[in-house]
């Protein structure tokens, strides 16, 4: 956004200049066109503002302190103008592409494993466990996120427990199949994590 509105402010001043370098070329083709009448030129039909200097020197008119740079594209002497469209302010989501809301998001709460409470959660084998049935939670067993509190579960205990009466284990509140929000793992080191494959023996077909 600061981007757009600095491009913008400067399209703004270009169009200012050009405006003014209009005026100037139409006072010196009058004045021009004076000359050929009076003898004198009249010092009424001046300009009260600095001409141009025609000087082609790139060292002129202050121009030695905002030199081309040869490193960055868009500033070297044959770059062309570019046009930057205003950039969209909503925020979406990277899995739907629906536009997020603070009132749509969830915060999400991890029962972490009660056990020695000195040591760092980071240095821990086992750091969370499901919310109902106390399952320990890795990277290789789905999860799923009760809507209503946040907590965290095993999809083991939403397909046996929570799907057989739609009662939320922890509150006792009603819940439909929106409340359940399926989490996506997180890859690892291995190249066949989260990836499903399918091995197929192609043989050529006899064609009679």
């Amino acid at each position: 956004m600061k981007e757009y509105e600095r491009l913008k402010k400067k399209e703004e001043d270009e169009l200012t200049i050009q405006k003014v370098n209009e005026r100037e070329k139409k006072v010196s083709s009058f004045l021009k066109e004076e000359d050929n009448i009076v003898s004198k030129r009249i010092a009424g039909f001046q300009s009260d503002e600095p001409s141009t200097s025609s000087s082609i020197s790139n060292m002129a008119e202050g121009r030695d302190k905002n030199l081309p740079s040869f490193w960055v594209p868009s500033m070297t002497p044959c770059a062309g103008k570019v046009m930057i469209e205003k950039p969209d302010a909503t925020i979406y989501c990277p899995i739907s592409n629906r536009p997020l809301k603070s009132k749509d998001l969830v915060n999400v709460k991890f029962t972490p494993v009660p056990d020695d409470a000195k040591k760092s959660i980071h240095v821990k084998e086992n750091r969370y466990m499901c919310a109902v049935t106390h399952d320990i939670l890795s990277n290789s067993i789905p999860c799923a996120v009760l809507k209503p509190t946040g907590d965290v579960v095993t999809m083991e205990c939403v397909e046996k427990i929570i799907k057989k009466d739609w009662i939320h284990p922890l509150t006792g509140n009603k819940l439909t199949d929106k409340d359940i929000i399926v989490m996506q793992r997180g890859g690892t080191g291995y190249a066949l994590t989260n990836v499903k494959l399918e091995a197929k023996q192609e043989r050529p077909a006899l064609q009679a």
